[in-house]
């Protein structure tokens, strides 16, 4: 899970610097996913490099996660109609928004299902 949450938060700083070209770098606001994506791959970095601190990373990674979606969710109600080509105000931003929300909702179901497996599996 270490190394995904490095991946992760690597396609997030791509997602926020090229959310952030797109839009003419009009608004400092749209570097957010690449800040949380900054966040979550230093976890995922101290998480292989720092045995015993690895537990700890990996749950401040899923807080950062669960904070990015609730951050982000309101967005995904604009997704029908965005889907049915009807105009949404400030496109980009709620495209960007999107984005991250779906890219963080899929590394925390795969963070809870992480953290259940290794409480469900015995200690060696």
């Amino acid at each position: 899970m270490p190394s995904f949450t490095v991946r992760v938060g690597v396609l997030l700083v791509i997602f926020g610097v090229t959310s952030y070209v797109i839009t003419g770098g009009v608004s400092i606001t749209a570097l957010i996913p690449a800040v949380i994506g900054a966040l979550l791959a230093i976890c995922g970095l101290v998480a292989v490099r720092q045995e015993r601190l690895r537990p700890h990373a990996m749950h401040l990674a899923a807080l950062l996660a669960l904070v990015g979606v609730l951050g982000t969710a309101s967005a995904l109600f604009q997704l029908p109609s965005l889907i049915a080509g009807m105009g949404v105000p400030r496109r980009p931003a709620v495209v960007a928004r999107i984005g991250m929300a779906l890219i963080l909702l899929v590394y925390l179901g795969f963070s809870v299902k992480s953290f259940v497996d290794a409480r469900v599996r015995p200690r060696a």
